[in-house]
């Protein structure tokens, strides 16, 4: 006769106590779930892994440093039983059977009362995966995943799945690969019923929206009487207005050269609810595509992020180019293509050595992705001799060789 499935069950812990005997990799897998439900946990071990001793340092558990002892179950609702020594796991367990204690075992489960199903969440949503009969842990993982990633992306829409709010959300879209956008930016895209979208996000996703969606390329608003950025704000505030849910697809994040503030500033004096969603910068992730390090271990402490859109002699400029001169740590520079060689002639003359490397890491992320080396005294003219076109990260420092080095 087949065994009886188990009976899914949500447990609502918080405030109750909960033991976990064992401090090693299992207890710490499963202790940050137990500490987000609320549970008060107590840990029975004499030795834990050296994240499990943070949890405990923190006092997100309380930890009693030695063996099981016969009583220790004493008022606990539920025990993860997770040491190495299979006796004592069947001690502890018939314990919990006689306390009625539902109780888990990671050695057997077979001889458990309760078994730890593969778990994820996603927008007040928890997905729980469990296979019938005895557990197996990787097809449930691999079940669970499959669930999490669809409600995330947005292509696993359950009927009613919730009530969308009007208003704007301001998502970093990343470098370029459509991998890189988070999760959050991802799952409003697939909510939208507007996507104004800039040239540098991540064009590949608006092909996967469904048909109603209507994507407004910024560049091609029409601007009328107002400047480019303004012409931006109002069709934001007037699709939100409208009872729209909008996208504003920036690419890296909105609050790194994105005039995400100015856009957030204009819909708050609209009236018009906004929410901002960091994106990954390709200040950071361009160079590390590229296998550039923006920081290493005795050759950079420190990294600068710089906007090169205006030339260090243009009154506009707020860049202290004397100053950067100074610093030991690595130069990164956004929108400087072509501004590169006055930049570069800067540097030498503030007291940068000409010799330092620089990479130009053009459509960076993507499939056109190129790296283009140089030295400061000799960036422009190559710049210029490769034809090294928007948009493009541009590295300088002692970074740019730690991959050539021995």
């Amino acid at each position: 006769m087949a065994e009886h499935p188990a009976y899914p069950v949500g447990l609502r812990l918080t405030g109750r106590r909960v033991i976990v005997v064992g401090g090693g990799q299992v207890a710490q897998r499963r202790l940050p779930a137990l500490i987000a439900a609320g549970a008060d946990v107590t840990l029975i071990s004499p030795s834990a892994t050296p994240s499990v001793e943070a949890m405990a340092d923190a006092g997100e558990i309380g930890w009693e440093r030695r063996r099981f002892q016969d009583g220790d179950l004493a008022d606990a609702w539920y025990a993860l039983v997770a040491t190495a020594d299979a006796e004592a796991n069947e001690r502890i367990s018939a314990e919990a059977e006689r306390s009625r204690v539902w109780c888990v075992r990671s050695d057997d489960a077979s001889a458990a009362t309760a078994w730890t199903p593969a778990t994820g969440r996603s927008e007040g949503v928890t997905v729980a995966v469990l296979t019938t009969d005895t557990p197996d842990p990787r097809r449930s993982a691999a079940i669970r995943d499959a669930v999490v990633e669809g409600l995330r992306d947005g292509t696993l829409v359950a009927p009613q799945q919730r009530t969308r709010t009007p208003g704007v959300a301001l998502v970093g879209g990343g470098p370029g690969d459509p991998d890189l956008i988070t999760v959050r930016g991802r799952r409003l895209l697939a909510e939208a019923d507007v996507v104004i979208a800039d040239r540098l996000g991540p064009r590949d996703l608006l092909d996967e929206l469904p048909p109603h969606v209507e994507v407004i390329d910024a560049a091609k608003i029409p601007y009328g009487r107002f400047m480019a950025q303004e012409a931006i704000n109002n069709a934001l505030i007037e699709h939100a207005k409208a009872g729209k849910a909008v996208v504003r697809l920036k690419g890296g994040d909105p609050y790194v050269f994105g005039r995400g503030m100015e856009e957030l500033q204009a819909l708050a004096e609209a009236g018009v609810a906004c929410t901002v969603v960091p994106g990954i910068s390709s200040s950071i992730s361009v160079p590390s595509a590229a296998g550039i390090p923006v920081t290493h271990r005795g050759v950079a402490h420190e990294f600068t992020v710089v906007s090169g859109h205006v030339a260090p002699d243009d009154p506009r400029s707020l860049v202290d180019w004397k100053s950067l001169a100074q610093l030991r740590g690595t130069l990164v520079l956004l929108m400087a293509v072509d501004k590169i060689g006055p930049i570069a002639q800067a540097l030498i003359t503030h007291g940068k050595n000409p010799r330092t490397p620089v990479a130009l890491v053009q459509e960076g992320t993507t499939a056109s992705q190129r790296r283009v080396d140089a030295t400061l005294e000799t960036v422009g003219e190559v710049a210029r001799a490769e034809e090294v076109k928007p948009p493009a990260v541009i590295v300088i420092g002692d970074v740019v060789t730690v991959n050539a080095r021995p």
